[in-house]
C-alpha cells in the first residue's frame, strides 16, 4: 500500500507542482582583461574580471582643462541638489516599481519586454525628449513553460529548480534517471564511464562568477558528450535559501542536446553527500521548454541633443530585457532607469550640453550581448565621434565612482571629472571597466568606456533569481546612482577636450559567447 501510494505521489506531484513561467534566457560575459596603458590587447578568454585602482600615475593634465572641468562645480552641485534632496528626489525609484510591477519579468522574446519598450517610448514623449526612437534587432526566443524536477530515489523531494535558456524539453513523461554527481570537469572526465543514461548533477563551488559560470554555460554539452540524458547544475551564486538561479547555456554545434536547469545549492550537496554514502539518487526531471523562431526586438533609444558638436556623443545605457523569474529589478532595471532618467534631469534642468547625450536601453543582453552587438555593427563606423560609453550592469547599490577603461590621459580626465562628486562621496575610479557588457565591444575597439562602481557585494544573492525584485533596490541609494552618473556624463558630453581613444593591436568587432 505505500509503494503504490508513493508511486502515485511521484507520478501526478511534477503536474500538481508544476509552475507556468513566462520565458527565460540568460547572458554570458566574456570578460576582456588588460591594463589602462595607452594600448589595448583584447582577449576572448573567459575568466574573472578583478578590478583595481586606476594608474596611480601622477596625472599631468593642462592647466586650462583642470581650470574648465573645475568650472562644472556649481552645475554638479546643482544636479546632486535637484536629484537627491529636490523635486526628483524618490522618481528614478517610482519609475522603476512602476515598470517592474506593471509588467513583471521582461523576457525576450516576449509581449512583456515589447510592452515595456512602448512604455518607455511613450513616458519618453512625455518628458519631451529629443529623437526618440528603436532600432530592431533580431533575437532568440526561448520559452520555459511547465518544469519540475524530484527525486524519487532514496526518498521522495521536490527540488527547486530553474531551466536554463535555450535547453531544449524533455518528452512530455519526462526523464527518469539515475544520477551522477560530479564536482567539475575533470571530475566528470574521470567518471564517464559511470555517466551514460544518467542525470548528471555538478556541484563545483562558489569561486566567481567568471570561473563558476562555465558550468552552467557547456555543463550539458559536456554531460551529453558522455552519454548522459540530462544535466543539473548547482546554481551560481555565493548565497542561497534553497533558491535556483537561471541562465543562459550554449550548446554550439552539439550533436547532441539535452535538457539542462539549475538545482539549488542545498539540493546539489545533499546529493553529493548521499551518494558518498553510496545510496542510489534518481531523478524525475519533466521540461516543457521551447525553442521558437527568432523575434524582432527593439533597442530604444533617446537623446538630449547637443548645442554645438551634436554629431559627437556620449552614452549612458542599461538593458530593459531580463529573466522570467523575478521582477528584473536590478538586472537590470536598475541600471536601465538610471540612464533614462538621466537624459530626463538634463531636459528638465535645461542642461544641454555641447555634444549628444544618448540613453539606450538594449534588448537581448540576456541573450548574449545581441542589442549590444546590434548597435556596434551599425554605429561602429563612427567610432571616432563617441566621447565615451557608459552601461550600468552590475547592480545599483550604494554607488562608489566609475570603473573605467581608457587610456592614461583619459583615466586622469575621468578621476578630474569625478572630484566634483566629492560630496556624494562617489570619487574612486577602478580599472578595468567591469559591469557594462553591451559596451564591451566598444571597449575592445579603443573606445572610453565605463560601468557604475558600486557596494554590490550582494548583486549575485539575487541575481537570475526570484529573488530580483523592487524588495533589493532602495529609493535614496537609486538617487545617489542617478546623481552620480548624471552628473559625469553632462560634463564628459560638455567639456571641450576630446576624450582619447586607445590605439587597437587587435580589433575583435565580434566575440561569440558561450552562455551568459
Amino acid at each position: 500500500m505505500v509503494r503504490l501510494i508513493l508511486s502515485l505521489l511521484i507520478a501526478i506531484g511534477p503536474i500538481c507542482n508544476a509552475e507556468f513561467v513566462i520565458k527565460a534566457y540568460d547572458d554570458i560575459y566574456k570578460f576582456p582583461i588588460y591594463g589602462i596603458n595607452d594600448t589595448l590587447a583584447t582577449t576572448s578568454a573567459l575568466g574573472n574580471k578583478v578590478t583595481t585602482p586606476a594608474n596611480k600615475d601622477e596625472c599631468a593634465l593642462s592647466p586650462d582643462l583642470v581650470e574648465e572641468i573645475r568650472g562644472y562645480q556649481e552645475t554638479v552641485d546643482s544636479i546632486i541638489e535637484y536629484i537627491v534632496n529636490g523635486d526628483y528626489k524618490g522618481r528614478t525609484y517610482n519609475i522603476l516599481a512602476e515598470l517592474v510591477d506593471t509588467f513583471g519579468p521582461r523576457m525576450t522574446g516576449s509581449g512583456q519586454l515589447e510592452a515595456a519598450i512602448d512604455w518607455m517610448l511613450e513616458k519618453s514623449h512625455e518628458e519631451g525628449l529629443e529623437n526618440v526612437h528603436t532600432e530592431d534587432v533580431s533575437v532568440p526566443h526561448w520559452v520555459r513553460n511547465n518544469e519540475s524536477a524530484w527525486m524519487v530515489l532514496p526518498r521522495l523531494h521536490k527540488l527547486n529548480m530553474l531551466g536554463l535558456g535555450s535547453s531544449v524539453g524533455t518528452p512530455p513523461e519526462g526523464i527518469r534517471a539515475e544520477v551522477l554527481v560530479v564536482k567539475d570537469f575533470e571530475d566528470l572526465e574521470q567518471n564517464a564511464h559511470l555517466a551514460a543514461g544518467k542525470i548528471v548533477v555538478y556541484n563545483p563551488p562558489w569561486v566567481s562568477y567568471g570561473e563558476t559560470v562555465q558550468y552552467r554555460s557547456s555543463g550539458a554539452t559536456r554531460a551529453a558528450e558522455v552519454g548522459a540524458v540530462a544535466s543539473l547544475i548547482r546554481t551560481v551564486g555565493p548565497f542561497s535559501i534553497n533558491s535556483p538561479h537561471t541562465g543562459h547555456q550554449y550548446y554550439g554545434n552539439a550533436s547532441a542536446k539535452i535538457p539542462t536547469a539549475c538545482i539549488t545549492v542545498e539540493d546539489a550537496s545533499m546529493m553529493e553527500r548521499m551518494q558518498k554514502r553510496g545510496q542510489k539518487i534518481e531523478v524525475l526531471l519533466t521540461m516543457g521548454a521551447m525553442n521558437y523562431p527568432d523575434f524582432i526586438s527593439r533597442n530604444s533609444i533617446v537623446e538630449v541633443e547637443g548645442l554645438e558638436w551634436p554629431d559627437e556623443t556620449v552614452v549612458v545605457s542599461g538593458h530593459l530585457d531580463s529573466w522570467d523569474v523575478g521582477q528584473g529589478a536590478m538586472d537590470d532595471g536598475g541600471g536601465a532607469m538610471i540612464s533614462w532618467n538621466a537624459a530626463v534631469v538634463l531636459h528638465r534642468l535645461s542642461l544641454r550640453p555641447r555634444r549628444t547625450l544618448q540613453a539606450i536601453l538594449w534588448t537581448g543582453e540576456e541573450q548574449g550581448l545581441i542589442g549590444g552587438q546590434a548597435y556596434f555593427d551599425k554605429h561602429s563606423s563612427k567610432k571616432e565621434k563617441y566621447q565615451m560609453l557608459m552601461e550600468s550592469d552590475i547592480g545599483t547599490f550604494s554607488p562608489l565612482g566609475l570603473a573605467f577603461s581608457g587610456n592614461s590621459e583619459a583615466t586622469c580626465i575621468v578621476k578630474e571629472i569625478l572630484k566634483l562628486l566629492k560630496s556624494l562621496n562617489t570619487t574612486e575610479v577602478v580599472s578595468p571597466m567591469d559591469g557594462g557588457p553591451d559596451i564591451e565591444v566598444w571597449q575592445r575597439a579603443g573606445v572610453p568606456t565605463a560601468s557604475l562602481y558600486n557596494e554590490n557585494e550582494k548583486y549575485f544573492w539575487f541575481h537570475h533569481s526570484d529573488g530580483d525584485t523592487m524588495s533589493v533596490e532602495d529609493p535614496d541609494t537609486l538617487d545617489k546612482c542617478l546623481a552620480l552618473w548624471t552628473s559625469f556624463a553632462y560634463v564628459a558630453a560638455d567639456i571641450t577636450h576630446k576624450i582619447p581613444q586607445i590605439q587597437v593591436q587587435q580589433e575583435e568587432s565580434r566575440v561569440t559567447t558561450t552562455a551568459p
